[in-house]
């Protein structure tokens, strides 16, 4: 059944190829804007000053908010630490909010809010599932304050699912784009020891799961967007090489990360062991379920 979908973030890396999916399938997506609206399907609102007309969000009969600056963007300091924090509590507050203060009758049937895998912390080789506690650190804090800014939709008794997204490869960004050119040129490889986990997931997959959990009603909460089969660094590393057909044998120490990621170091080291257990047990089909498929897809689609 064809859904208005209001979306925050629609022109982010993610957000552009959920647009297209989504109207591909035939829903009517509206994007929220900052500036003045140039198309027929953009309207305008400033989450910084929580300002965004009511009307828009009783239009819609779902919300997807992808909206964040991106934590791999710049190199971190305290500046782009608030932003990085603000960028997603504002726009998931100001909407959550908005949702909250329909009548009942005009509320969107569902909030799909972006969230991350960063939520667990350093996990090291324990693996975690959706019932797991808030790890420490950083994007741990940050993702306990995006996630609570969800709770006056909820509460009003909308359906929210937090999209734990782990990492979505797909060579136009992401975790693939950056590595892509030094690994053709032979000097790349693992990132400090390499055993730190890595919880990827396909394009193809993570854009499968979030239309699949927009239309499964019984789902709700924290979901885990990640494959089924997480791999270290190390085996990322050498699985990629070998589809690009360069060697791999200068690893990348810690120290020389810090000295050009900054605050963003400790995050690219860190081990993130992330399992799908909502999906799995919903019967979610992956398209891709194996690193090597999925690497195979994200360098030629």
């Amino acid at each position: 059944m064809s859904m208005r979908i209001l979306m925050a973030g629609a022109s982010g890396f993610l957000g552009t190829r959920l647009v297209d999916r989504l109207t591909a399938d035939g829903h009517q997506v509206t994007r929220l804007v900052r500036r003045p609206p140039r198309t027929p399907d953009e309207r305008q609102w400033n989450p910084s000053a929580a300002q965004l007309d009511p009307a828009v969000v009783a239009e819609a009969d779902a919300v997807v908010n992808l909206a964040g600056a991106g934590v791999g963007d710049k190199r971190w300091n305290d500046d782009y630490r608030r932003l990085i924090r603000s960028s997603r509590v504002d726009t998931t507050t100001t909407l959550a909010i908005a949702i909250a203060g329909l009548p009942a009758a005009d509320r969107p049937t569902v909030l799909l809010n972006s969230s991350a895998v960063g939520w667990y912390g350093n996990t090291g080789d324990r693996a975690v599932e959706e019932d797991s506690p808030a790890g420490e650190g950083f994007l741990a804090d940050v993702c306990r304050v995006w996630e609570a800014a969800t709770r006056p939709a909820e509460d009003a008794g909308v359906r929210v699912v937090r999209l734990r997204t782990g990492l979505p490869l797909h060579r136009d960004g992401g975790l693939l784009k950056p590595q892509l050119l030094p690994f053709k040129l032979g000097i790349a490889g693992k990132l400090g020891s390499g055993r730190q986990w890595l919880p990827w997931i396909s394009m193809r997959d993570w854009l499968d799961a979030a239309v699949f959990l927009l239309d499964r009603d019984d789902i709700g909460g924290p979901v885990n967007v990640v494959g089924p089969a997480p791999v270290t660094n190390a085996e990322f590393t050498r699985e990629l090489a070998r589809q690009l057909h360069r060697p791999a044998i200068m690893p990348i120490p810690a120290l020389a990360l810090k000295v050009a990621l900054g605050g963003f170091a400790q995050e690219a080291l860190t081990s993130t062991r992330v399992l799908p257990g909502v999906l799995t047990k919903a019967t979610f089909h992956y398209t891709h379920p194996d690193l090597a498929g999925a690497l195979h897809a994200a360098l030629t689609d």
